[in-house]
């Protein structure tokens, strides 16, 4: 577990905290400024342990930068624009994954150093750009005594169904993404199927250009159909996905599964996003910052717990907890009312 993410993790309800009190714009800026502080000087660590301080400062930057960009994502636009939006937001990430290894790969021909001093580069040029286009955003500014702005306490959330499902379908799914597929599925294509790595990375760059390509038309349905829907169809997709990894014994089922799992990847990184930005009224950095939490919790248990299962038990018994974890996210996602306000009292 990365000091990166355990730290990312633990600062998640202090830096929503601090998004309510002064506001989207001095949190986004100071976080984006504070990783590229802790880059650079991961860049000039001498051992270790600087390096294991300085990238646990950049999870607190972290933290802080995502949860207010989080807020002014979700804030910025209605309920019948909001998944677009999302899906937007969620686009220039993914992006940014596929060609940050690739990038990153050629600039450690050069340095091994290389790659943290352009990260924080860009990260600067982040920040400058996040507080000069945020300069007249009333909606991101810091809240004053005399506000009257609206204010979603983490309370009223966690009394919410639709918020407490988007928590459930968060986890679950990132239990998926970014814990079974970066740490069981590598090993399994590798040992139990005896494919290459460049076979894996086929895959993989194939569920992501699936994910890209449907992501904006998934944000549309989300918003025109209702979350229900989208949040239903994701997870049966995903659900799927794994299912036919429990069946596979030939490497081509591994792309069948990759490709299903983007287009169900599409719908489950914009709706429960979404349905946390319809419950919400005004500012709710906790509100935001415990659903982004969910998901790092996922991240963080699901290859620990999964690689115990498979190492212990075998690939299979762990994909069948995989595609259980989906079930329950599924069946969550039965349970969800609407909660675009523009549509209360409309079927679905």
């Amino acid at each position: 577990m990365s000091s990166f993410a355990l730290a990312r993790f633990a600062s998640g309800l202090f830096a929503g905290k601090l998004v309510d009190k002064f506001g989207e714009r001095i949190v986004y800026t100071t976080g984006v400024g504070f990783v590229a502080l802790s880059s650079f000087a991961a860049a000039f660590s001498q051992n270790y342990e600087q390096l294991l301080i300085y990238r646990a400062a950049g999870g607190l930057g972290s933290s802080m930068f995502s949860v207010a960009a989080g807020s002014i994502v979700l804030r910025a636009v209605d309920d019948t624009r909001r998944a677009r939006a999302q899906s937007l937001y969620n686009g220039s990430f993914l992006l940014g994954m596929m060609a940050g290894p690739v990038i990153g790969g050629f600039l450690t021909a050069f340095s091994l150093r290389a790659p943290l001093f352009i990260y924080a580069v860009l990260l600067v040029i982040s920040s400058a750009a996040g507080g000069f286009l945020l300069r007249n955003s009333t909606l991101a500014a810091r809240p004053t005594e005399k506000s009257t702005q609206v204010k979603t306490p983490l309370r009223d959330a966690l009394s919410s169904k639709p918020y407490l499902i988007a928590l459930i379908i968060s986890f679950c799914s990132a239990s998926i993404f970014f814990g079974m597929s970066r740490s069981i599925l590598p090993l399994f294509m590798v040992e139990d199927l005896n494919s290459t790595a460049g076979f894996l990375g086929i895959g993989f760059t194939i569920a992501s250009i699936v994910q890209g390509i449907l992501l904006l038309k998934a944000g549309s349905l989300s918003d025109e159909k209702g979350r229900r829907f989208s949040a239903l169809l994701g997870s049966s997709l995903v659900a799927s996905s794994v299912v036919i990894l429990f069946f596979t014994y030939q490497p081509w089922m591994f792309l069948v599964s990759m490709a299903i799992s983007g287009v169900g990847a599409a719908f489950l990184s914009t709706t429960p996003s979404a349905i946390v930005g319809d419950v919400m009224r005004g500012k709710g950095g906790q509100v935001i910052a415990l659903f982004q939490m969910s998901g790092d919790a996922g991240a963080m248990v699901a290859p620990i717990a999964l690689g115990f299962i498979a190492d212990h038990y075998g690939f299979r018994p762990a994909f069948a907890v995989s595609a259980g974890l989906m079930f329950i996210a599924l069946f969550a996602a039965t349970k969800l009312p609407e909660t675009r306000s523009s549509h209360l009292g409309q079927s679905s």
